[in-house]
């Protein structure tokens, strides 16, 4: 693996490249270019502000809706675009899988690093909310780091688990944003983490996306630490995780060029 990892670190700039490309091509002849990235996320937080800030009436721990939403929206969107550009990326880009051998990992990578200039962009607005609402940064935004590389992890090793699958199975593409969309109900995005009953919230917080989320919302609005114990077993599932899937990725992509 540490061989592979090396290789590709010598493709960096094509990594790089291709990165570039995604952004390029998604917002080109657009009229608000990269400030979709920031409607996208706040279109959501409008809709659910009113139905479930307003009607719904949900438990947001004493923060506004429009920023507890925003909040949770923020990585959540990140995580669904990148997995949804990701999993078509290897099969999408079949002309060049068969004309010359580059590590086939970077099209995947190249997917999520360029939703991860989307997902800093839309962060902004975060800010921009705390200073609206009156929030005051904290120390304790010193867990980011910890919390986006559990994020990008799990994203990552997902993506390269499902753009090889892909290749084999094309219905792959279409089964990745139904998951996505039941995931947003077993991460709390729209709700607070409070309203999973006792007995069901250590299971419920194996869900890497909701330690993140949770995690995020504690260390930019409340000014706490994330809950330690489950942000310990989420590095693990995803180390692990990501093991596996680079394990894997690296094992079928020999074949993908005989598929295509």
């Amino acid at each position: 693996m540490v061989a592979h990892l090396r290789e590709l670190y010598r493709y960096r700039d094509l990594l790089l490249s291709l990165a570039l490309r995604d952004i390029t091509v998604r917002y080109r002849q657009t009229l608000l270019g990269v400030g979709w990235a920031i409607m996208q996320p706040l279109a959501f937080m409008v809709i659910l502000t009113v139905v479930f800030g307003k009607f719904g009436k949900l438990a947001t721990d004493g923060t506004p809706y429009p920023l507890f939403s925003y909040t949770g929206l923020v990585p959540w969107t990140f995580f669904a675009t990148g997995l949804g550009l990701a999993v078509n990326s290897v099969a999408a880009n079949m002309t060049l899988v068969k004309k010359i051998y580059f590590p086939r990992e970077v099209f995947p990578l190249g997917a999520i690093i360029g939703c991860f200039v989307d997902f800093l962009v839309a962060a902004l607005l975060v800010a921009g909310l705390m200073l609206f609402y009156r929030f005051p940064p904290s120390p304790q935004l010193l867990w980011l780091p910890w919390l986006i590389a559990v994020e990008v992890g799990f994203l990552v090793s997902l993506a390269l688990i499902c753009s090889a699958m892909n290749v084999f199975y094309r219905d792959v593409k279409y089964l990745v944003p139904l998951g996505v969309q039941l995931g947003l109900f077993v991460t709390p995005v729209i709700y607070s983490p409070s309203m999973v009953p006792e007995p069901l919230r250590a299971w419920y917080m194996l869900n890497p996306m909701a330690v993140v989320v949770d995690g995020v919302r504690r260390v930019v609005l409340h000014g706490q630490p994330p809950e330690l114990a489950p942000l310990g077993v989420a590095t693990g599932l995803v180390v692990g995780l990501g093991a596996f899937a680079y394990w894997y990725f690296k094992r079928v992509e020999v074949k993908f060029a005989d598929l295509i």
